[in-house]
């Protein structure tokens, strides 16, 4: 492999014109360019410079934004200042091209004005008249893969060395073939930011959706209907107590689970968006603990003790495989005569049990409670079980329709990213100018 030209001659190196920048040897260029493209490795380009290695005790309130790589990588505004001296050999201003060499790896092009490069940034310097900005970044984006199999450091860890930056090779056409480049991989990007941001906007109402329907649901609103077809009215609804509701309320084991056994031992977070989650479990063979904790299909389980954020979870058990339940968990064992186990499981996670347990809970250092006496406090609508199953019914399609589409919307994301680098490969083997 070529070693990279010293400061001087490497700065040099940028600003010669296209037809006298040095092109790799055949043996070592990655595969066959189109007629009249060249590989040739970055330091034949460009000259580097890295950011201010700061302190914390050097940020301040005012003064110029010091540039992190999550500012680059999440567009994150949210910046540390530094109103101090600074050379000028660490500051950037908007249209500079960087790139990210530790953490997440990436060029981008800086658009938010003065600023102070922060350390595990490049700033790249180049001759424009040579290399198009835009056409530098995406050339630079699609070596990535490459960058980041030579990457020192673990997952999430790893930087990319000066030389091995600068020993990169890339693909370099004319400046006119690189305009077009250019424009044919923005007019394919923009379509994808759009199916993109269709799709935010999918995951990002999910639960305000899940919200509204649940809400519908336990003020019969979605019933109306029935009720009317049934000639039951409204006003036969009663509100009561979960204590009036359940024979009882039942913690959970208070022994240490194992990693083999013969019975599940489910605990907290086996508790996910009301189903039980049969990922990392733990497992019991103490057989006075089975017997007395044993569940039964449509048991509804309460997560009493968890962050602020989570206690209250409620999950339904169907009885996929023989389980107990831990401590910080509370069997709801209700009448089922008066109520339906999945009508349960949806109002207790409706957004009105979220905010009664939000009420509720008593806040210790690092988790929060909701005893027995609290949760059998709170008061829930109760219809006729002949309605709780129209309700549970109406709630299973909706709210399935809206997974699908939750989980479609993920796809496409996925996928986005995918079908960008497909692009970019396409685009340096010279398939989008055809």
């Amino acid at each position: 492999m070529a070693r990279p030209r010293k400061n001087a001659a490497r700065a040099q190196a940028s600003l010669l014109p296209p037809d006298e920048v040095v092109e790799i040897p055949v043996e070592e260029q990655p595969y066959p360019l189109p007629k009249g493209w060249k590989w040739v490795r970055l330091y034949t380009l460009c000259s580097l410079r890295n950011g201010k290695a700061f302190k914390p005790s050097d940020w301040s309130d005012s003064g110029l934004p010091i540039i992190r790589i999550q500012n680059l990588n999440n567009q994150d505004r949210k910046f540390n200042y530094y109103s101090g001296y600074i050379e000028d050999k660490f500051l950037i201003n908007s249209g500079d091209l960087l790139f990210a060499w530790s953490g997440t790896l990436g060029a981008h092009i800086w658009y938010g004005g003065k600023a102070i490069l922060n350390q595990h940034i490049f700033r790249i310097d180049f001759e424009e008249k040579v290399i198009l900005k835009s056409f530098f970044r995406y050339a630079i984006n699609c070596r990535l893969e490459e960058l980041i199999a030579k990457a020192h450091g673990g997952a999430g860890l790893q930087h990319v060395t000066k030389g091995i930056f600068e020993n990169t090779p890339i693909p370099l056409p004319t400046i006119d073939v690189q305009q077009r480049i250019v424009e044919r991989i923005e007019s394919l990007f923009a379509k994808l930011d759009e199916a993109k941001a269709k799709a935010e906007s999918v995951l990002d109402g999910f639960e305000i959706r899940k919200a509204a329907i649940l809400h519908k649901a336990f003020t019969g609103e979605l019933t109306a209907k029935w009720r009317e077809e049934n000639k039951l009215p409204l006003s036969n609804w009663k509100y009561e107590a979960i204590a009036s509701l359940c024979h009882s309320l039942k913690y959970g084991t208070a022994k240490k689970s194992k990693e083999t056994g013969s019975t599940v031992v489910l605990r907290m977070g086996n508790l996910q968006g009301g189903e039980i989650d049969w990922s990392n479990l733990a497992y019991s063979d103490d057989q006075d603990d089975i017997q007395k904790y044993l569940l039964s299909p449509n048991d509804i389980l309460f997560n009493r003790t968890n962050s602020a954020e989570l206690v209250g979870k409620t999950s339904i058990y169907r009885g996929e495989y023989p389980a107990i339940y831990a401590g910080y968990l509370i069997k709801m064992d209700y009448k089922k005569d008066r109520l339906i186990g999945s009508y349960l499981n949806y109002i207790m996670n409706s957004l009105k049990a979220k905010e009664y347990c939000n009420s509720v809970k008593t806040d210790g250092v690092n988790q929060s409670n909701i005893n027995a006496k609290k949760l059998g406090a709170f008061i829930i609508p109760v219809p006729c079980l002949s309605e709780q199953q129209e309700i549970v019914r109406i709630l299973d399609n909706l709210l399935a329709k809206e997974q699908q589409a939750k989980e479609a919307a993920e796809t496409v994301l996925n996928q986005i990213d995918l079908m960008k680098k497909a692009i970019l490969a396409r685009a340096f083997r010279g398939e989008l100018t055809r």
